[in-house]
Formats: structure tokens, C-alpha cells, sequence
């Protein structure tokens, strides 16, 4: 099965369809009806569909098993097509669109199963997907904009020379993917004065995110938090309340970070942690739903 550990759990959706062809006029009056003798056809099919949803990761190998939170199954008669739609919602960290087609599915091979009795020529003649949501690929236009963005690392080692900074980078190469221009990427020592000195001069550049990795741990030399903390003049806590509950699904000291988000001026400012794993999945539960707060500003930003 596919990794989806770094995937954040968000509500998701989908609307699959079949499409169910019969030769006669009699074929569908006898379903309105209640006449086949197989017994009521949208009632059987739709226990069946619902069964199907369930089922899904039991016959469909690469399919993870997960909590159906709601399904609905709908039909509809135009002409001599009926027509079946599936509608699934869960709570997780993957879509339910196979969810939902394989209940289409079943649905349609359910009704074919009891109408090929009286009527020789009924076919399936479509399955399809007709909508989702919730995923990451919903999220990707949630800025409004292009957006410029800042990486500065904390630390004394990397400042001095004595190691080389690969969170940093790693930031970058992630927020590359989301789209963003990196337009500065700059080292600085663990210090409150050259922190906040740092802040300010890239806020004044009205740069639309600013990272700060480093520093936001529990050691004397982690001072990150007091240098941002004071500037912001719109605190957001929210974001880092998801991420310490993001991270502490996956590890146990993730309770630990000081981390802290908010905007000053036009700027959003998020101080990360210092470890490649930590701001991997920091990146992963806060993007690309995170540019939102963008377009939720946009009514009232001034450059």
C-alpha cells in the first residue's frame, strides 16, 4: 500500500455515478412497481451498494482500509436510463473515490442482476466519478496569488561554519512544490536582537511568508519564540496548535516545540523547529491549506 502516515486528516468526499440501460418501457414499469420478482430492485441494490462501500479495501488490493462517515445512494429514472448515484464522506487521511465508484458499481451490477430475468437487453453502460474533495489538490489555489517567501536558520553551529544547514534547504525544496518563490535564504545566529533585527527587515520587504527554522526547543540557546513572539501584531495560535497536534500523532516530544505563528504587517511569520523531520512534517500538516489566510487578508492588505 501507498505511505499516506505524512497525510493530515481533513473531511473528504466524493460523488461517483452508473448509468443503468434497459430495452422496454415495461422493464421500468416494473421497477416503479414493485413487480419484479426478484423483489424491489432500488431497495435490494442500494443495501448492496452500501455493502460494497464498506467493502471496498477487501476486494481492491491497494485501497486502505478506512471510517465511512456517510453514504447515500440515489436513483433516478430518464427514459429508459436509470440512473445511479453514490455520494461517500469520511474523515481521514485518503479520498473515498473508489469508495464511492465501487458502490456505483455494485449498485448497477445488483440491478442488473435482477432485471436480466424479464428483460434480455438491460446493460451497465456507464461508471464514473462526478466529483471529489478535501484533498491537497482541492487546496493548491487557496492564496490568490503568487507568493514570495523567506527562509531564515537559527543557529549558532551553522552561522560559525561548524555544520551545514540542511533544514533550511529542505524548507525550500518543499515550498517549491507548493509553488512559492523563495526570494531570500539567509543563516543567522541564535540571538534575540539579530532575530528580531532579521524580522524586520524582511517584513519591510513585504515578503508574504518568512520562515524561521531553529531554536524553538527547550535548550538556553533556543530563543526564537521570545524574538518573534513580541512583533506579531496579529497572532494566528491556531496554526501551531495544528501542528504540535499533527506531530504528536507521529512522535511523543512533539509536545515540546515553542513554536509560534502570526502576521506582522503584511507578513505571515512561522518559527519551525531545527530538524529535517520535524519541518517535513510540519510542511506536510500546514500545506497548502496554510496560503489560505492569504486570500482571507486579501480584502484588507496594502503594499
Amino acid at each position: 500500500m501507498v505511505n499516506i502516515t505524512h497525510k493530515p486528516t481533513t473531511l473528504r468526499k466524493a460523488v461517483a455515478m452508473a448509468m443503468l440501460q434497459v430495452s422496454r418501457q415495461e422493464t421500468i414499469d416494473a421497477i416503479i412497481l414493485r413487480q419484479v420478482p426478484k423483489g424491489d430492485v432500488f431497495e435490494f441494490s442500494k443495501a448492496a451498494g452500501l455493502l460494497a462501500v464498506k467493502k471496498t479495501s477487501d476486494v481492491i488490493p491497494d485501497c486502505h482500509p478506512l471510517p465511512v462517515e456517510f453514504t447515500a445512494i440515489r436513483h433516478s429514472i430518464e427514459g429508459l436510463t436509470i440512473i445511479i448515484e453514490v455520494e461517500v464522506h469520511t474523515i481521514y487521511r485518503t479520498g473515498v473515490e473508489v469508495e464511492a465508484m465501487h458502490g456505483a458499481a455494485i449498485t448497477a451490477l445488483t440491478m442488473y442482476d435482477m432485471l436480466k430475468p424479464i428483460d434480455k437487453a438491460v446493460e451497465i453502460t456507464t461508471i464514473k466519478l462526478l466529483q471529489k474533495s478535501g484533498g491537497k489538490s482541492d487546496q493548491r489555489k487557496e492564496a490568490g496569488k503568487e507568493l514570495t517567501c523567506a527562509v531564515v536558520v537559527c543557529s549558532d553551529s551553522v552561522s560559525k561554519g561548524e555544520s551545514t544547514d540542511t533544514t533550511g534547504k529542505t524548507v525550500i525544496d518543499r515550498l517549491k512544490q507548493y509553488g512559492l518563490e523563495i526570494v531570500a535564504y539567509e543563516v543567522i545566529p541564535d540571538e534575540i536582537t539579530i532575530i528580531r533585527s532579521k524580522a524586520e527587515t524582511l517584513t519591510a520587504s513585504n515578503i508574504d511568508l518568512i520562515i524561521f527554522t531553529g531554536g524553538t526547543g527547550l535548550s538556553k540557546r533556543d530563543v526564537t519564540p521570545e524574538a518573534i513572539e513580541p512583533m506579531l501584531e496579529t497572532p494566528i495560535p491556531g496554526i501551531m496548535e495544528a501542528v504540535r497536534h499533527y506531530g504528536q500523532e507521529r512522535m511523543p516530544y512533539a509536545m515540546l516545540s515553542r513554536g509560534v505563528a502570526g502576521f506582522k504587517k503584511n507578513s505571515l511569520l512561522l518559527t519551525l523547529p531545527g530538524s529535517v523531520r520535524a519541518v517535513q512534517e510540519i510542511v506536510d500538516a500546514l500545506f497548502p491549506q496554510i496560503l489560505h489566510v492569504f486570500q482571507v487578508r486579501s480584502d484588507y492588505r496594502h503594499y
